[in-house]
């Protein structure tokens, strides 16, 4: 007995199966990157880890599954890079992921449209500059901060190569993302399609041969005398009083450097170090410019509290300030950019609701309008030039090209990552002071309150050990002050600019090659005979 429709309905389900795992595959594929980045820190698994996600976008049957199956791997990317915020956000991590996703689909389509088929030989080696470009037009849009800053780019998973950190100093850390992609694609397609295996081995040729030549010609910072930088980590304080004895901590440690160290340049606190304004505290300000007489150094604090007498209007504000002999010298920086949901509510009016389902800002943080870069008054640092950050403001390499074109000879960030301390955000934001110091060419301290604190030389090297999330205490870093200029800081993200440019011209050949193609002719119905109809056709 035949049963209608038994085989069609076969053939739906095993349709809907098929998709069903290529969606599960799409989202595990997306997550692979993770692991290139700290804390699990596989630099190497990073020039590979694209290869299962561009293969199955290059398998995609149509352009729409290319774009959902996009789609869903920039979801898996982005709870796997970001997993460490569900404890503070909740379901909303899964919301903002579905969001930010979307980034990942007309890359999942371009993927298919360069590599899906056979392609030419021409297409192939044109894959290896379009499908890294376009990587970079997400990683870049992801980075504005109301989308949630430059956090896991691609290119930040090789912090502790030299070879990637030279290659940083020329374009910053977008060049090392489009290495990473470029090495990624001819992977993939080397294993994919036979005839492009010729270009995919000039292609990897070609990419070791840039890095090559940035480590020989890409000029490097000169270094000269020796500056010492301490750090104070108090560690993780908890309790109604928590904000006054962190700072106890603090000035308790601070006085134990003093007591054993000797001709320090500068001593760095972390973010949210003071709980009050120092203009309306004189008794903390007096406390410093003792600790600051004491261990013979200027110190760099960071108070997070509510201003009635900034230049700005009144709020809570996120400042670095320094610290003198005297007290506070009135050299101090405002954060310009504040994290989303963290230190503000993007579109609050809207968005206002997330606050009941987890840890988001319940009232917004106030603005500085413009970088300082701070000169340190009399005594064994006098004269050397600090550029602030504060916490992940660090993230963005434009913050402290702008710094050290302002005449910075020392970056320093003050972080605190305390929410997270268990998760692998600590390892990953310490990693990206590497960065910052090997693009600019300057010496990056970042200091927090319980870690991890670590200290990178002008070539984006550790400087002593860093100050784990256990860590308690204070370390005094030596190294060298810096001159010179990057190519990345005289040229800024050029290697934007090209990978634009590389789109626009596959946007602009492939317009072309639409206008010069014939139009279909118009369709012509067959011709009935007088013998002939569509239910009996002539033999």
């Amino acid at each position: 007995m035949r049963i209608p429709g038994g085989r069609a309905g076969q053939q739906r389900g095993s349709r809907r199966g098929g998709r069903v795992s290529r969606a599960a595959a799409a989202v595990a594929a997306g997550a692979l990157p993770a692991l290139a980045l700290p804390e699990p820190s596989l630099w190497w698994f990073a020039y590979v880890a694209l290869v299962p996600w561009l293969l199955l976008l290059r398998s995609a049957p149509t352009g729409r599954r290319a774009l959902v199956e996009g789609w869903l791997g920039g979801i898996g990317f982005m709870i796997a890079v970001h997993h460490w915020l569900l404890p503070s956000l909740h379901v909303f991590l899964l919301v903002l992921a579905a969001l930010l996703g979307l980034l990942w689909a007309p890359w999942g389509l371009l993927v298919r449209f360069m590599t899906g088929g056979s392609p030419s030989a021409a297409r192939v080696a044109a894959s290896f500059a379009v499908i890294p470009s376009g990587w970079l037009m997400i990683e870049l849009v992801r980075s504005w901060e109301g989308l949630g800053g430059p956090w896991g780019l691609l290119g930040a998973s090789q912090w502790d190569v030299p070879p990637a950190l030279r290659l940083a100093s020329v374009g910053g850390v977008w060049l090392v993302s489009l290495l990473v992609l470029a090495v990624n694609t001819a992977v993939a397609l080397l294993v994919a399609v036979e005839r492009a295996r010729a270009p995919a081995v000039a292609g990897v040729v070609a990419c070791a041969t840039a890095t090559g030549s940035a480590w020989a010609w890409a000029p490097e910072p000169r270094e000269s005398a020796p500056m010492r930088i301490a750090v104070v980590q108090p560690g993780v304080v908890t309790g109604a009083d928590s904000v006054q004895r962190r700072f106890d901590r603090g000035e308790e440690l601070t006085r134990d450097l003093a007591r054993r160290e000797k001709a320090l340049d500068l001593v760095v606190w972390g973010e949210s170090s003071v709980g009050a304004d120092l203009r309306v505290r004189p008794d903390l300000a007096d406390r410093l410019a003792a600790l600051s007489r004491d261990v013979g150094a200027p110190v760099l604090v960071n108070v997070d509290a509510r201003s009635e007498t900034a230049s700005g209007p009144a709020g809570i504000y996120k400042s670095s300030v320094l610290v003198g002999p005297t007290g506070p010298t009135g050299d101090r920086y405002d954060k310009m950019r504040l994290v989303p949901f963290g230190e503000y509510i993007p579109a609050r009016s809207a968005l206002g609701w997330v606050t009941s389902v987890g840890k988001a800002a319940g009232e917004d943080r106030i603005r500085g309008t413009a970088p300082v870069v701070m000169t340190l008054p009399a005594g064994q640092g006098a004269g050397l030039r600090v550029g602030p950050l504060v916490c992940f403001e660090s993230a963005f390499p434009d913050m402290s090209r702008h710094l050290v074109r302002d005449g910075a000879q020392l970056l320093v960030a003050q972080s605190a990552t305390s929410t997270f301390q268990e998760s692998w955000a600590p390892e990953q934001h310490a990693s990206l002071a590497a960065l910052r110091a090997a693009e600019t060419g300057r010496p990056m301290v970042h200091a927090t309150l319980t870690g991890v604190s670590a200290v990178f030389g002008a070539h984006g090297q550790p400087v002593g050990g860093p100050l784990s999330t256990e860590t308690s205490g204070g370390a005094v870093y030596e190294m060298p002050r810096a001159t010179g200029t990057t190519l990345y800081v005289r040229f800024g993200d050029w290697a934007v600019y090209g990978a634009l440019a590389v789109l626009a011209a596959l946007a602009a050949a492939e317009g072309s090659r639409a206008i010069r193609r014939p139009a279909p002719g118009p369709s012509v119905r067959p011709v009935r005979t007088a013998r002939g109809s569509a239910a009996r056709p002539v033999r």
